[in-house]
């Protein structure tokens, strides 16, 4: 038996653009149970963006949901990600706790690289 990573799986599509259209369309492929999430979550920012007079609810929830899309094209990644985040709410020490967060943070830079998104959440 190996002790080598496996070779991570392809990715199930090309990124799409940052529009609510391609989103959608990618998580009725990828995630079909997050539509209705997504869905809500877009009704709310068009109301947040009009009561605010702002563009800034619709590019949140835009980056939101094309990081959730990159993270999605990868399903051993997605796997991995959801793994990570139930055993950190079972860390034993803060060196194990430390050890999960930098993994995820990697998943999830990796992700924001694919997505076009800054790192640091940049407007």
């Amino acid at each position: 038996m190996s002790t080598a990573p496996e070779p991570p799986s392809e990715p199930a599509g090309p990124q799409p653009p940052a529009t609510a259209e391609d989103l959608r369309a990618a998580l009725a492929r990828l995630a079909p149970d997050a539509v209705p999430t997504f869905d809500a979550e877009r009704a709310t920012a068009v109301a947040r963006a009009r009561e605010q007079v702002s563009s800034a609810p619709m590019r949140r929830f835009l980056r939101q949901w094309a990081l959730y899309v990159a993270i999605e094209r990868h399903p051993d990644q997605a796997a991995r990600l959801r793994a990570l985040e139930d055993r950190a709410a079972h860390a034993a020490t803060p060196a194990e706790a430390a050890a999960i967060a930098a993994e995820i943070g990697h998943i999830l830079d990796k992700a924001a690289a694919e997505a076009g998104i800054p790192l640091g959440g940049a407007r």
